[in-house]
């Protein structure tokens, strides 16, 4: 319980380096002009790199360090695209009155609460519970190396990742374009990604739990998870993630900034590798490894699709 609430007030004091500079430097161009603040307006984009170079890339990663545990930016992957995109939304040279700027708004705070509540639910409410598998096996793997090359394989890698991935954000408050048709389907498409990854992350909540009353009682657990999306699609959870992001792009491709499709191809590059690596994982477990080669031979691996069924 102690670890848990000392975690909660790094979580809370972490990001107050950028938030101060914000309001200190970046609001603060609105008003009277300094070399700072006009340098800021100037440069938003290279701005926002330099805060997450210092105070996440950096910060995050000596608080990880210190810690023996690179918790946080698991947790701040939720947060931080909130963050950039009212950091986008605030900057003086902002256009922040738009439909797309409210919808964009509404959108990413609700795919936020429902990653945040999924990864909190999934660490049983506690912070700082544990770090990523795959920052435990690197670790593992660099051994002595691993407190100067988890800068490069946590932090900065994660830079490219969530920038990239919300540039949209940037292009939609840089542009008054009205609302059109490609808007309409770059919402669905972001409305249908959140609905389906919040009833797939739902499905195997409850496939996991089920599974650990069993192994209490001393029954026979159910090695795979082939109900629900589960049955269409080997990870529905990434794909309701990828379609949330793909649709986001569509905002930025409408109002002619096409170039941002580095961020989610990036982004869903890296997801397909991480897929590769969660089944090779399935694999090894001995119970159940043949069932879940049964499942990769029926069932497709992102996009939901019929069953191959074999007899």
């Amino acid at each position: 319980m102690a670890a848990s609430v000392k975690n909660l007030l790094i979580a809370l004091l972490v990001p107050l380096p950028s938030i101060l500079f914000f309001f200190s430097f970046i609001r603060h161009s609105k008003g009277e002009s300094c070399p700072v603040s006009s340098y800021c307006a100037a440069h938003p984009l290279l701005v926002a790199n330099i805060l997450f170079l210092l105070n996440v890339d950096l910060l995050f990663w000596v608080v990880g360090n210190l810690l023996s545990n690179h918790w946080l930016i698991d947790l701040y992957w939720t947060v931080i695209p909130v963050m950039l995109l009212h950091y986008y939304r605030a900057h003086p040279a902002a256009v922040a009155d738009t439909a797309r700027s409210a919808v964009a708004v509404a959108l990413t705070w609700v795919w936020s609460a429902r990653l945040t509540h999924n990864y909190m639910r999934r660490e049983e409410w506690q912070w700082g519970k544990r770090e990523d598998w795959r920052f435990a096996e690197m670790r593992g793997q660099y051994g002595r190396a691993w407190w100067w090359m988890s800068f490069f394989a946590v932090y900065l890698s994660q830079q490219v990742f969530l920038i990239g991935i919300c540039l949209p954000m940037y292009a939609i408050h840089s542009s008054n374009q009205p609302w059109g048709i490609w808007d309409m389907l770059a919402t669905m498409a972001c409305i249908a990604g959140i609905i389906i990854a919040h009833f797939a992350d739902n499905q195997l909540h409850k496939f996991l739990t089920s599974n650990e009353n069993l192994k209490k009682v001393g029954e026979a657990t159910v090695p795979t998870l082939e109900d629900g999306l589960w049955r269409y699609s080997r990870h529905p959870n990434y794909f309701g993630e990828q379609l949330w992001w793909w649709g986001l792009y569509l905002f930025a491709w409408n109002l002619g900034q096409p170039w941002m499709l580095v961020g989610p191809l990036v982004n869903s590059i890296c997801l397909g590798y991480v897929t590769v690596l969660v089944e090779r994982r399935m694999l090894k477990q001995e119970h159940r490894a043949q069932a879940y080669s049964l499942y990769q031979k029926r069932t497709s691996v992102w996009i939901p699709w019929f069953r191959n069924e074999i007899h």
